[in-house]
């Protein structure tokens, strides 16, 4: 089946009618669709299916031994994302496998096509959490304890799709299987399409964490309470954000605040509490690590003023990553001479690089939005991307 039949069995599932973005939430009903689309795509390749003990899904096309060759990404969005990041990579493994049958291609090393839980944090507030698990670089207790929005733990999610929340930690049987993992995803940048390239290689990933702020204050009469004598945390947190903006910049950093609660959330009335979530990234572990003290001093400092209160902690940290230098210039080799790029942007692969040989391919963005339903693709750049994975599988399998 070409990439677009495919691609076109899972574009529908879990997009909103108003927004046009997907809501593919780890555990809801979009998502363990997408999971059911996976099996279904798998057994009908003949691939062995299975879902490790951390919710991750692997289809296999060979007896899973040390040494294989796995590619894949995640099947999850943030609110309203777009349709490419993730089931790009997953879409391709499987289209990449088609195409090397289609050339007659028996893989000596067996290869695997994943599609790793809660990548993006979407649900749960951890990102890449099904790959942190298999690594062991999350706690068990931790993980099981992480509460959605509406107060359900990860433990009460799993346990409703089935699965044994019990079970969940590094899985070191799994992780001896993997000889390299390739994770193709789309650009989520425009460096791609200024560079007229339809494919590049990643070279590495900036550190990133995230943050929960929580600023607390009194709630009171919107129309009776004199300014002076409020405490509103509401101006706490917007000094936040303008704060976490001018480090950001002048630190040549990333600092976004994209996710805000505030309580008791009337139009009239002056808030009790605000939480929100900020998301930073940096060139280096150390710089990010000083526009975050900025940030917080900052807002500290602004607190006292404000007679609010402020707490902020760290919810996750990924520390910079670079991939294996001999797979990324073996994969360069393989195919011609393409770009290598640098990325911002959080993936699984940067989770594995540091238990496995890991890598990444990137398809070109010609509008370079993503985390949006602008994201986007052509089919010419998609298919670019399947050959482009086949290739490198090709070249690792055999």
């Amino acid at each position: 089946m070409s990439f677009e039949a495919l691609w076109r069995e899972l574009l529908p599932i879990g997009r909103h009618p108003e927004t046009g973005g997907y809501r593919r939430f780890t555990y809801t009903p979009a998502e363990l669709e997408c999971r059911e689309w996976f099996r279904r795509t798998a057994q009908a390749r003949d691939l062995a299916v299975e879902t490790d003990r951390n919710g991750n899904l692997w289809a296999w096309w060979g007896e899973p031994a040390p040494g294989s060759v796995v590619t894949g990404s995640h099947l999850d969005s943030v609110p309203d994302g777009g349709a490419y990041d993730g089931p790009l990579g997953v879409v391709s493994g499987f289209a990449a496998i088609d195409l090397l049958r289609e050339r007659g291609f028996t893989p000596r090393r067996s290869i695997a096509v994943v599609a790793f839980a809660e990548e993006e944090g979407g649900r749960f507030g951890v990102a890449c959490l099904g790959s942190r698990l298999l690594c062991g670089e999350i706690s068990p207790d931790r993980a099981r304890a992480l509460t959605d929005p509406s107060g359900v733990t990860l433990a009460e999610a799993m346990a409703s799709a089935g699965l044994d929340p019990e079970r969940i930690g590094r899985d070191d049987t799994l992780l001896s299987r993997i000889g390299s993992y390739v994770e193709l995803h789309i650009e989520q940048g425009r460096a791609q399409a200024d560079l007229d390239a339809p494919i590049a290689v990643g070279t590495g990933i900036w550190p990133h964490g995230r943050w929960r702020l929580e600023f607390t204050g009194e709630a009171n009469h919107a129309g009776t309470t004199r300014l002076d004598d409020r405490r509103d945390p509401m101006l706490t947190y917007a000094n936040t954000v303008l704060a976490a903006r001018k480090k950001a910049r002048l630190a040549g950093a990333l600092a976004t605040v994209g996710r805000v609660v505030c309580e008791p959330n009337g139009t009239n009335a002056v808030p009790s509490r605000v939480l929100a979530w900020l998301d930073a990234r940096a060139p280096s572990d150390e710089v990010l690590d000083r526009v975050v003290e900025e940030i917080e001093r900052a807002s500290a400092e602004r607190a006292q003023r404000d007679g609010t209160g402020f707490v902020m902690r760290q919810e996750s940290y990924s520390p910079a990553v670079q991939f294996d230098p001999a797979l990324t210039d073996r994969i360069v080799r393989v195919l011609g001479g393409v770009p290598t790029l640098g990325t911002g942007a959080g993936h699984d692969a940067g989770v594995l690089a540091g238990h496995v040989p890991a890598a990444m391919l990137f398809v070109r963005n010609p509008t370079g939005v993503s985390h949006a339903p602008a994201e986007h693709a052509t089919m010419a750049d998609c298919a670019a991307g399947v050959n482009a994975l086949a290739t490198v599988l090709e070249a690792l399998a055999q």
